[in-house]
């Protein structure tokens, strides 16, 4: 059975997350290659997870002009990964247009949009002139994801349940902010621990400083696998 367990390799440099990488396996977890790591790295860097035979989740969360995301997400099949998201919030015709991008090159690969950050309450989406609860803006925004035929959204766990129950089973929900029993909650503000998430229905989860700053990885890998079953 495949893992629901996605690894962020939130790592500053390439050497420093295939030292970690070397230790796990693909059939363990996904990995997912976001901003910092991009940046530093480079496509080589996903090209050589790839081939390893992991399933690569990109996280650079595209949002421009309709035509631009759709160049950039057929950029990211072409590198082989898994899975790559854009910004909900860029509007429905930037969507479908980077959707329809990776039909026309029959790619398989899964396109997700992000709706709430995980980092945002509620304050700081009045902030932003957004005067819903989260979950009213989450749940908007993963109606215009799925209108627009995209795969499914980055979400909290803590609206998993919310959204599977709104959108359906074949749905993809992809959560971070996921944190085992007993974990700091660092920069997240609605997370949930990893039985939890599969209990509300989620598809994947995303964790990072929970495995890669504890003393035994492996460990804390399996145990999510457990919990997740």
């Amino acid at each position: 059975m495949s893992s629901k367990l996605i690894i962020a390799l939130d790592y500053p440099t390439a050497e420093q997350a295939l030292h970690f990488v070397k230790n796990l396996s693909p059939e363990c977890c996904k990995l997912k290659v976001g901003f910092e790591l991009f940046v530093a790295a480079g496509p080589d860097f996903v090209k050589r997870l790839v081939d390893q035979g992991y399933d690569v989740f990109l996280d650079l969360k595209f949002h421009d002009i309709p035509n631009t995301v759709a160049s950039a997400c057929r950029s990211a099949a072409n590198l082989g990964v898994w899975m790559m998201n854009v910004h909900a919030s860029g509007s429905d015709k930037m969507m479908a247009a980077a959707k329809q991008a990776l039909l026309q090159i029959d790619s398989p690969a899964k396109l997700i949009a992000v709706t709430v950050l995980t980092s945002m309450d509620k304050e700081q989406l009045a902030l932003s002139n957004v005067t819903l609860a989260p979950e009213e803006q989450v749940k908007s925004l993963a109606q215009l994801t799925q209108k627009s035929g995209l795969d499914g959204v980055v979400c909290s766990a803590q609206e998993a349940k919310m959204l599977r129950e709104t959108l359906g089973k074949d749905f993809l929900l992809v959560t971070p902010g996921i944190r085992p029993q007993g974990a700091d909650i660092g920069d997240q503000s609605r997370v949930m621990t990893p039985a939890a998430a599969s209990k509300a229905g989620v598809s994947y989860i995303v964790v990072g400083r929970p495995i890669t700053q504890s003393a035994n990885p492996l460990d804390v890998i399996d145990q999510i696998n457990i919990d997740m079953s």
